[in-house]
C-alpha cells in the first residue's frame, strides 16, 4: 500500500541504476546520490553480468555503508542476455520499495547535491505520474551534441496532458529514463513498461499516463550530466531501434501526428553552428542528420515488414 504522499517527507524513494561495464563511474554515481540534500531510502544497481569488476566495486561500497540508517543499497545481478530495456527496469521497479522510483542511466551524474529534490518536487501535484530531469552536456561534447541537448533539454520546465496532445502530437510523449521519476500507484494502474522492447520505453509509458489521465512534468532544475559524442554509424543503429518501436507501437501512441520538431532541431542546431562559425562541424551534423533519418525510415520499414508477416 501506497504511503500518504501529501507530506513528501514521509514518503519512500528509491533510484534504480541499470548497470553494463559501467567501470568506476558506478561509484561516482552512488557517492553522488548518497550526497543529496534528499537522500534516497534505497538504491538498486541491476547488473548485465558485467565483466570489469563492477559486482565487486559495487559490493565493497555496500558493505562500506552497510552501518548507514538512511539508505539501503542493493546489487541485482541478472544474465546479459536477458537485459530488457522494458522488462529490466520493470522487474527492479516492482523489486524496490519506493513510492517514488527514480531511474538513472549509469553514465548519468547528477549535476548538484538537489536533483533528487528537485525531480519529485513536482509529485506536490497528485496528477503527475512521471518527471523527467534535464540533461547537460558533458564538458567533452562535441558542439552539435552541445546545441542538440540544450534544444531537447530547456532551462524551461514544463508540464503536459492529453489536452496537449493535438498540438504536439507524438512530441507530448516526450520523456527520458537517462534521468526519470515514477509515482508507484500510476506506474502500477497502467501496466508498467511495454517489453520486449529495444528503446523507447519512456516514451511508451507516458502515453499511457496521458491517456489515462495523469500529466508528465520536465523539470528543468533537476539537472543530470549526460551526452554522448555517437559516429554516424551509431546514430544509425540508435534512430533504426527507434524508428522500429515506434512503428511498432503506433496503437499505444494512437497514432498521435508526428509534428515538425526534428526540422526545428536541425535548423536550430546549424543556425547556432554558423553562428559559431564551427563549419567543419556543420558538415559534421549533416552526415550526423542523415544517419538518423536513413536509420529511422530502415527501422520503420523493418517493423511494417515484420507486421505484414
Amino acid at each position: 500500500m501506497e504511503t500518504n504522499t501529501s507530506d513528501m517527507s514521509q514518503a519512500v524513494v528509491s533510484v534504480i541504476i541499470p548497470t553494463l561495464n559501467p567501470g568506476e563511474q558506478i561509484i561516482t554515481s552512488l557517492e553522488r546520490c548518497l550526497e543529496q540534500t534528499r537522500r534516497p531510502d534505497e538504491i538498486i544497481v541491476v547488473d548485465s553480468a558485467s565483466n570489469d569488476g563492477t559486482a565487486e566495486r559495487v559490493q565493497r561500497f555496500i558493505d562500506k555503508h552497510a552501518k548507514d540508517p538512511t539508505t539501503t543499497i542493493r546489487f541485482i545481478p541478472i544474465q546479459r542476455q536477458d537485459f530488457d530495456h522494458g522488462a529490466t527496469r520493470d522487474m527492479a521497479l516492482r523489486e524496490s520499495k519506493g513510492d517514488f522510483v527514480l531511474f538513472l542511466t549509469q553514465d548519468a551524474l547528477p549535476a548538484d547535491a538537489h536533483y533528487i529534490e528537485n525531480i519529485l518536487k513536482p509529485f506536490a501535484d497528485e496528477h503527475i505520474a512521471m518527471v523527467s530531469g534535464r540533461q547537460i552536456p558533458r564538458p567533452d561534447a562535441r558542439p552539435s551534441e552541445r546545441l542538440v541537448r540544450q534544444f531537447n533539454y530547456p532551462a524551461q520546465s514544463h508540464v503536459r496532458s492529453a489536452k496537449d496532445i493535438p498540438a504536439y502530437g507524438i512530441k507530448a510523449f516526450f520523456a527520458t529514463d537517462v534521468c526519470s521519476a515514477y509515482r508507484r500507484s500510476a506506474y502500477l494502474e497502467v501496466g508498467g513498461f511495454e517489453h520486449p522492447i529495444t528503446t523507447n520505453e519512456d516514451m511508451f509509458i507516458a502515453a499511457a499516463f496521458l491517456y489515462a489521465g495523469y500529466s508528465i512534468a520536465y523539470d528543468a532544475d533537476a539537472q543530470v550530466i549526460h551526452s554522448h559524442n555517437f559516429t554516424w554509424k551509431q546514430q544509425y543503429k540508435r534512430n533504426y531501434a527507434m524508428g522500429r518501436e515506434i512503428t511498432k507501437h503506433q496503437s499505444l501512441l494512437r497514432n498521435a501526428k508526428v509534428a515538425g520538431e526534428g526540422a526545428s532541431l536541425v535548423k536550430n542546431v546549424m543556425s547556432g553552428l554558423i553562428k559559431q562559425h564551427a563549419f567543419g562541424e556543420l558538415f559534421w551534423f549533416v552526415g550526423d542528420c542523415a544517419a538518423r533519418l536513413l536509420g529511422n525510415r530502415a527501422g520503420t520499414a523493418a517493423a511494417k515488414r515484420e507486421s505484414a508477416r
